[in-house]
């Protein structure tokens, strides 16, 4: 399958994972109070540091979370169908409960500033990581695969490295402008 195939494919996966969120009812979610506390509490953490300090760690965990996909896609695709359809799931999630409690500014503040980059690079980066782990999977039973292994590595890494160089401003702007904008909402 080719890389757009995979795209589409990734896209679904979040969009999938995106609308369970929107729908998951709250006893589920209280299953998860422990993790959610949490994340808010290391939101609460990043908030407290310099701007600059907060978007390279943004970047950081944002860029191992990519490779660590695309480097472990080989085992049934599981870390990249698990990243999507969570993110989306939280995203969903996430977006629900804002609405419930605020207004729809305050979440288009939250997210849309850096995640009008920030997610197309995600779903690039980890169609790239489904395209590379599904080659090599089907190489191990095909021997007529194997030749294609490197060059489509190649092609799967392009895009990986272009999630990743996306991902830089969307940390910037998470960490510089999203705050700003959550202040106003």
């Amino acid at each position: 399958m080719r890389y757009k195939n995979w795209l589409v494919v990734a896209i679904l996966l979040f969009l999938a994972g995106m609308m369970l969120g929107l729908i998951t009812p709250d006893s589920f979610v209280s299953l998860l109070a422990k993790d959610i506390a949490a994340l808010q509490d290391l939101s609460r953490t990043l908030a407290a540091l310099p701007p600059l300090t907060t978007a390279i760690l943004i970047f950081a965990k944002n860029a191992s979370a990519l490779l660590a996909s695309f480097a472990f896609s080989p085992l049934l695709l599981l870390l990249p169908i698990l990243a999507l359809t969570t993110n989306g799931w939280l995203l969903g999630w996430v977006s629900a409960t804002i609405l419930q409690k605020n207004s729809v500014l305050l979440l288009l503040a939250g997210i849309l500033p850096h995640g009008i980059i920030e997610i197309p690079a995600f779903v690039i980066g980890e169609a790239a990581a489904l395209g590379f782990g599904s080659l090599v999977i089907l190489s191990l039973f095909k021997k007529d695969v194997r030749s294609q292994v490197l060059p489509r590595f190649k092609t799967h890494v392009k895009y990986l490295l272009l999630a990743l160089a996306l991902l830089i401003p969307a940390a910037f702007i998470e960490a510089f402008v999203t705050p700003l904008l959550i202040k106003g909402a």
